[in-house]
């Protein structure tokens, strides 16, 4: 089989084929563009025509360099012209129909020694290269939309695949300067296998209208790093695509997880697939833009503003990261503030690590000596509760143990004047429980900030069945005010973030577990496939494992979803005292310091 790839022919000229063409032309390959629609052909060399363009405009390739390039991409309609083609790479609809024909016309086009690949992300490669005639040569390269851009390529090998033919293509996305993962023959094989449950699970929770999609997707941006919200990805990928790999996924795996939302039926029978129809989730401008204009559902500008109350102290309670880093967002929003620990000591400690904090923001320019001065000043360390007696505005932040939350509740019940607001930074219990343990329900809620507080912008503002309107409105107005994005959640396990998150965190140990991929490739796909900050194990690590689990058995316990417990891996782990960076030891082994 031919390892270097001359010339390599492309089959299906829609968006991501019309990518690899470029891609390739890049390189220095001779690449054959076979559609059937001369429109999409005549498409295919505008684009190209155009990003070379750019590329020129902006210095990175010469005029000389786009005129090879642009010389090295023909097009064709018939597949007779992968005849003298030594690879062959399919993008198709993702329908096995379409790929099959394409496929067992190939094996009459190309010689035996041409190798196959087909760019599915949803579909068997096993199923599709037992059409063809020389089952060894086909295998899976999955490239990433937009191709020029994303460095990710999954190499899929079925049980029939020759190993030859997988080092070849591997060989060649290296040469492309892309970072190739191989994997096994699974619908949604790595990247898509983690990213399509975590849509199927967003597009649910906006089908229970359970939060809006704009905070659906502002959560997940502003919570996990993401370059895009769910329901805004599903609008990219095409909802009528991202429901074709769900229902293959869901046919392997029969996890209801996988089993696509109804929502999204109901959108592709109604031809509202997302950017490339004008209409999904969202609403564009016009069939294929990314510009989006507001509708129906598009939350009015005082959306959830209402009279609040007064709030020009708050109370933060805790001594551990996140109440002091709490307690920095306040003070430097200009509140006064009063830091309660359990003891002076414990107190004393916490404010000084907000200086630690603060003067680092000054080191860095960031903030001023005089601010930094001012903001502590505003300040004050006390050793008891007692100390909240004035404040408008509690904040706890103590351990996440139902029981201790609801005895420091009880608690700030008595000490709080009449008409304080309570709230809790949970990440996972529920809100209600814990506001019970107080006369005064109706005056607590669910605020709960993003680990490091000064640095996060989100705050997913849960308010309870009982949780009295005002309270709601000034926990909205207060975030507005501390520069941060509030997202209505309703109470239940996980909110929003957690309750998308954790399940993604766990289906990726699964993965490991199942022997399907590396704890790297894995890491790497959705770092280099789904723009993901950090892959799945660094993240478990960073967040630590025993919190994991905690939180991965509060959705388990709350939703009851077979697919929702916890991997055993992580339970071995959290029991053996590997936690992650805090022990030393996670998923992965780190220096001690």
């Amino acid at each position: 089989m031919d390892t270097h790839f001359s010339t390599i022919a492309v089959v299906g000229l829609g968006t991501m084929g019309t990518g690899i063409a470029e891609v390739l032309a890049r390189a220095g390959r001779e690449v054959i563009g076979i559609d059937i629609s001369d429109a999409a052909a005549r498409q295919a060399v505008a684009s190209l025509e155009a990003s070379t363009a750019r590329a020129v405009q902006r210095e990175r390739i010469t005029e000389e360099e786009r005129r090879n390039i642009l010389a090295r991409f023909r097009t064709f309609s018939d597949l007779q012209a992968a005849a003298e083609a030594e690879l062959v790479i399919e993008v198709v609809p993702e329908t096995y129909e379409i790929k099959q024909q394409v496929f067992r016309e190939l094996d009459a086009v190309v010689p035996p020694t041409t190798i196959l690949a087909t760019g599915t992300n949803a579909l068997s490669v096993t199923r599709l290269a037992a059409e063809s005639q020389h089952p060894e040569r086909v295998l899976g390269l999955h490239f990433f939309n937009p191709a020029p851009a994303m460095k990710l390529v999954e190499v899929v090998s079925s049980v029939l695949t020759a190993p030859p033919a997988v080092e070849a293509v591997t060989a060649l996305a290296r040469e492309l300067g892309k970072e190739p993962v191989a994997v096994g023959d699974r619908p949604g094989f790595v990247a898509d296998g983690l990213l399509f449950g975590y849509l199927n699970q967003a597009a649910a929770m906006y089908e229970a209208n359970y939060a809006s999609r704009e905070d659906i997707d502002a959560a997940m941006k502003l919570g996990c790093g993401l370059p895009m919200g769910p329901l805004a990805l599903l609008d990219l990928i095409g909802i009528d695509t991202a429901r074709t790999v769900l229902e293959a996924m869901y046919s392997a795996s029969h996890d209801r997880l996988h089993a696509p939302a109804p929502v999204l039926g109901q959108l592709s029978a109604a031809g509202l697939t997302g950017r490339k129809t004008g209409r999904g989730f969202y609403t564009y401008a016009e069939p294929g833009s990314q510009t989006v204009v507001p509708d129906a559902q598009t939350p009015a500008q005082d959306a959830g503003a209402g009279a609040g109350r007064t709030v020009r102290s708050v109370g933060v309670a805790g001594s551990g990261t996140m109440a002091s880093g709490i307690a920095e967002v306040f003070a430097k929003a200009g509140y006064d503030v009063v830091l309660a620990a359990r003891s002076q000591e414990k107190a004393d400690i916490a404010k000084g690590r907000i200086a630690k904090s603060l003067e680092r923001s000054v080191t860095k320019g960031r903030l001023t000596a005089e601010a930094r001065d001012e903001t502590l000043a505003r300040i004050t360390a006390a050793g008891s509760l007692d100390s909240f007696a004035e404040v408008d505005l509690a904040v706890e932040a103590v351990a996440e143990d139902l029981l201790v939350k609801q005895q420091l509740f009880a608690t700030l019940d008595k000490v709080c004047r009449p008409g304080a607001v309570l709230a809790t930074t949970t990440s996972s219990l529920p809100v209600v429980s814990i506001a019970r343990a107080t006369s005064r329900p109706e005056d607590v809620i669910g605020m709960h900030f993003f680990n490091p507080a000064p640095a996060m912008k989100l705050v997913e503002v849960v308010r309870t069945v009982l949780t009295a309107d005002d309270v709601h409105a000034t926990v909205r107005e207060v975030c507005g005010k501390v520069r941060k994005h509030p997202v209505d959640c309703g109470d239940r396990a996980g909110f929003i973030v957690n309750a998308l998150l954790f399940p993604y965190l766990n289906n990726a140990i699964k993965m490991v577990e199942e022997h399907y991929a590396t704890l790297d490739d894995i890491d790497a796909a959705m770092k280099l496939g789904g723009g993901y900050p950090m892959g799945p194990f660094e993240l478990l690590d960073v967040v630590g494992l025993d919190v994991s689990l905690a939180i991965e058995k509060v959705l388990h316990g709350e939703f009851r979803d077979p697919g929702l417990a916890p991997a055993p891996l992580l339970e071995h782990l959290v029991a053996a005292g590997c936690l992650g960076r805090k022990t030393g030891r996670g998923f992965r082994e780190y220096a001690r310091r």
